[in-house]
């Protein structure tokens, strides 16, 4: 199989990212593995994708330091490729790290995405429900039972409003981004600062300001979901809690986040069961649900992290189970060479 893997920037990827070993993974599993960044395509003049990527292969790797320094490296394997001769191109850029040093990128991998679609190759997760998940408002597209009171504005005096309506417990964030940046959370004690927050978000564009619920106090989880099921081997569950430190409420692991093992429970099994059918829709493969006791907080469609974190928790290696997951569709697609769109191979 050969698989190509979308990246922000390949030379700023780091070991400890989950793209790193899902592309070692592949290696290790005999695969023919490319990575590129979102800048490194070309639509040429004869209707073909192209792009300058990276690769290494021919090694056992033993650990993700030395696979990444390698592909990394002087010793990779670095040209020109056919992205229409890949079997899979797994797109898992993070749009939001590109907002505002490299706007035009925001979307490049999503549109070349799709061109590589129309020429055949499998891309998860599906570019064309990506192109309508960019920001947060996607999120609202998802059954109103599992997720929290949310207002979407810019309008100072409705956000207040809301903030109220919510018994003055809220959190706020802002439409595009991720990681925990600029994300607020308003209590009755900070309510003075209520206007300042909203300013300082407002400054970038909409505000998304959610009820705060109390269960958050103990972190969320972070629960990977696989062609609309939860990805799990044997008896372990992709899941872990993220745990705030110190005084910061914020669980992301960007600000500090501290994973611990999780026991995931029927609650968050009903989430999962409300979301999939339009996930299964959407072609969205691989997604991270971020879960706060029966709610669901965000959806990251794009390059959900944590597999690392999951290994190290279980001892079990999730990424190989997400390579042979592509592998079967990339095995099923020959059966159906007409009639089998991309989101509904990308979820099969």
């Amino acid at each position: 199989m050969r698989i190509g893997f979308v990246v922000n920037d390949v030379q700023t990827e780091k070991a400890e990212y989950t793209t790193t070993r899902l592309a070692m993974s592949a290696t290790r599993m005999g695969h023919e593995a490319w990575m590129m960044g979102v800048g490194d395509f070309a639509h040429r003049a004869d209707g073909t994708v192209g792009a300058r990527a990276r690769s290494t292969t021919g090694k056992k790797f033993k650990s993700l330091e030395t696979y990444l320094g390698n592909l990394q490296g002087d010793d990779a394997e670095e040209g020109q490729i056919s992205v229409d001769e890949l079997d899979v191109l797994m797109l898992r850029n993070d749009p939001a790290e590109d907002v505002t040093d490299r706007p035009w990128a925001v979307t490049s991998g999503i549109l070349f995405a799709q061109l590589s679609v129309a020429n055949g190759v499998l891309v998860v997760n599906d570019p064309a429900s990506l192109a309508n998940a960019v920001n947060k408002t996607y999120f609202q597209h998802f059954p109103e039972i599992v997720r929290p009171r949310t207002l979407i504005s810019r309008d100072p005096t409705e956000l207040v409003e809301f903030v109220h309506q919510v018994g003055d417990s809220a959190v706020l964030k802002p439409l595009q981004g991720s990681g925990g940046s600029s994300v607020f959370r308003v209590s009755s004690d900070e309510s003075p600062n209520l206007n300042q927050m909203i300013e300082a978000i407002t400054r970038d564009g909409y505000v998304v300001a959610q009820e705060y619920l109390t269960e958050a106090e103990q972190g969320d989880v972070r629960l990977f979901v696989m062609n609309g099921q939860p990805l799990r081997e044997g008896d372990a569950y992709a899941a872990f809690r993220r745990v705030s430190t110190g005084d910061d409420f914020r669980s992301n692991m960007h600000v500090g986040g501290k994973p611990e093992p999780v026991h995931v429970t029927d609650d968050m099994l009903s989430v999962i069961e409300a979301v999939r059918p339009k996930l299964v829709e959407d072609g969205m493969f691989l997604v991270g649900l971020d879960i706060v006791g029966a709610k669901l907080m965000e959806i990251n469609v794009f390059s959900p992290g944590g597999l690392g974190t999951c290994q190290t928790l279980y001892d079990v290696n999730f990424a190989e189970a997400v390579i042979t997951a592509l592998e079967r569709k990339v095995a099923l697609r020959p059966h159906y060479p007409t009639n089998l769109d991309n989101a509904r191979l990308a979820t099969l």
